[in-house]
């Protein structure tokens, strides 16, 4: 399994109506294309602003091109996100999951 990570950083007065606006728009997607396995949608409010951590799984890098394009490294923006971001950060990050464990599941497995 791949976690893929994006950020993006939005002024704390609009992170209710960002929230909202990836409930109607990323978050659909991702679950809407093979492969997703889910997402999990973070946030930290920091003074003026908010941050937003969007963590996707998926069950391989082919999924991922399926949702992203080719260059599964370049972040995917929608054309409303400039109403919200402060910018747009180029590239996501990508992790191989080793392994999870739901509260009172167990341990996780040695590789």
């Amino acid at each position: 399994m791949i976690a893929r990570t994006w950020h993006g950083v939005v002024p704390s007065e609009k992170a209710d109506a960002y929230y909202a606006f990836l409930l109607r728009t990323g978050v659909p997607d991702y679950r809407a294309t093979k492969g997703n396995q889910g997402v999990l949608v973070l946030r930290k409010i920091e003074g003026d602003v908010a941050h937003y951590l969007l963590l996707t799984l998926w069950d391989s890098l082919e999924s991922i091109k399926s949702f992203a394009g080719e260059d599964v490294e370049l972040a995917r923006y929608y054309p409303e996100d400039q109403e919200f971001l402060l910018e747009k950060e180029t590239y996501v990050t990508h992790y191989e999951v080793l392994g999870s464990v739901e509260a009172g599941q167990g341990e996780l497995p040695l590789r």
